[in-house]
């Protein structure tokens, strides 16, 4: 029987985003824990648990998964536990014939640029020569040590995305043919000095999606075995951040090249797409008001999926000094707040501060009067099955016709679940607030009658000029001007 050993480890970090991320962020599950907690998920561990179950004749060696809510840099002191524990566990089960890491790629701590390519090499130097295939989401930065050190790299195809389950499959099937030997990997990969945000980035609709279709199409060629556009995390500004063409091929070096120079080709050629077109608050809540039905705000400038704080107020304040008197849901992370809110009680009317605690170079606290609708633990699950960790959470009425959740923890504010779990009925509303830039899309549009990208202050604002840039490949478009590109 063949040993399969598998590890998670996630976070998407947002450098911008002055809160660091602690270890206690983390959700970590060891040994048969992974198993039981993933097992049904819509997740790739579970796309590659049922691979490996229906190919029979395998042996799960599960190790450790570490999966944190995006948020700022790792705290270094951090990271470097979370690493010592994954290469110990990964040691602890080095007996085995095949790894399957599941990342996420944009993971950075205070110095180390690149934690995911530094698990990736220390997990080849325990496990040796076997085949080590990794899969990631399409907003990983993409490193020198983790394309040396892997056997094959997986990407995400969908955004927003929705192939977690199908990519964990095909990074599992790729993994079964290099145990058997059946295949022979070859890889090119092209780096494109280019930074992407915006709606053609949705794959069912934009023009990233007929790059991606490229993509399909060597997959599904006769020596296709991996391809993918990985764009990057535009807030991980780290040393290796720009988008990059991956290419696999079984033992076929100028097919991938050829590919991966087609693809990048036609990202270049399309870059000024990828941009967000943005609408001022002022607009937004116009929009809000002439609208019939729900309006979806996008708050990508604080988007918590992105790695943001979550604790901007920027439209709460908005909402409130404007005419709006229709209903709005929002979100807002203030653990001090909540703790107010739990010494009052429910049906309390109470005097606080909201939000501008984290993130306090974009955000001050918002005095205001509060009613306490509810209060909860904050544990609930998101659409996909896994589970959302929010720390005591309070949902608080101001003016009669706003209501915000607010949570002690970051939390992913992208699916309807996180507001169903505590009671709130988004279709209730005249407008909800999504942290989150389109992966909302997959849970709002068949309900919304009109979804607006707002202009606000954040860390993770599409509006990539007003972020403060440092460490990224450069020059690079669209930050500056006259940017070359040759393969």
């Amino acid at each position: 029987m063949k040993r399969i050993l598998i590890a998670e480890v996630k976070q998407e970090t947002a450098t911008f985003n002055p809160a660091k991320t602690r270890y206690d962020n983390f959700h970590v599950l060891t040994g048969q824990e992974l198993i039981t907690h993933f097992t049904g998920t819509d997740t790739e561990l579970a796309g590659a648990l049922d691979v490996f179950s229906e190919a029979g004749g395998i042996e799960v060696v599960p190790t450790i998964s570490a999966d944190s809510v995006s948020g700022g840099y790792i705290d270094q002191t951090d990271l470097d536990r979370i690493l010592d524990e994954m290469v110990a566990a990964i040691s602890e089960n080095s007996n085995v014939d095949g790894a399957y890491l599941c990342l996420h790629g944009a993971m950075a701590g205070e110095e180390n640029g690149d934690p995911e390519g530094t698990l990736i090499k220390r997990a080849r130097e325990v496990l040796g020569p076997i085949p080590i295939v990794v899969s990631i989401d399409l907003h990983a930065v993409i490193t020198d040590d983790m394309v040396q050190s892997a056997d094959l790299i997986v990407p995400f195809h969908t955004y927003p995305h929705i192939d977690q389950y199908s990519t964990g499959q095909r990074a599992a099937r790729n993994l079964l043919k290099l145990m058997a030997g059946e295949i022979t990997p070859t890889l090119a990969r092209v780096e494109i000095p280019m930074l992407v945000r915006g709606d053609e980035l949705i794959t069912a609709t934009g023009r990233f999606g007929d790059a991606i279709n490229l993509c399909l199409d060597v997959e599904n060629s006769a020596t296709g075995l991996a391809a993918g556009v990985i764009i990057g995390n535009a807030f991980t500004d780290v040393p290796a951040l720009q988008s990059n063409v991956l290419v696999a091929t079984d033992n076929d070096p100028d097919g991938a090249q050829q590919a991966a120079k087609k693809i990048a080709q036609f990202m270049w050629d399309n870059r000024e797409l990828f941009q967000a077109e943005l609408t001022s608050l002022e607009d937004a809540i116009a929009i809000a008001n002439d609208t019939d039905g729900l309006t979806l705000f996008s708050d990508a400038a604080d988007a918590t999926a992105s790695g943001a704080a979550g604790d901007s107020n920027a439209i709460l304040k908005g909402l409130l000094k404007s005419d709006f008197k229709k209903t709005a849901l929002m979100s807002i992370v203030d653990a001090p707040a909540v703790q107010q809110a739990f010494s009052a009680g429910v049906g309390a009317e109470i005097e606080i501060n909201i939000g501008g605690l984290l993130d306090t170079g974009r955000f001050t606290p918002l005095p205001v009067t509060a009613y306490v609708k509810s209060l909860f633990d904050g544990r609930f699950y998101y659409e996909n099955g896994t589970l959302g960790r929010g720390g005591k959470t309070a949902v608080l009425t101001l003016g009669g016709n706003i209501s915000v959740l607010v949570t002690s923890r970051s939390v992913y504010v992208v699916g309807q679940k996180v507001y169903q779990s505590h009671g709130l009925e988004p279709t209730d509303f005249d407008v909800v607030v999504a942290k989150s830039p389109n992966g909302f899309r997959t849970h709002y549009e068949s309900i919304a009658s009109a979804i607006v990208a707002v202009d606000v202050p954040g860390s993770t604002s599409a509006n990539l000029k007003s972020l403060p840039f440092e460490h990224c490949v450069r020059p690079i478009f669209p930050l500056d001007a006259d940017v070359s590109f040759s393969m």
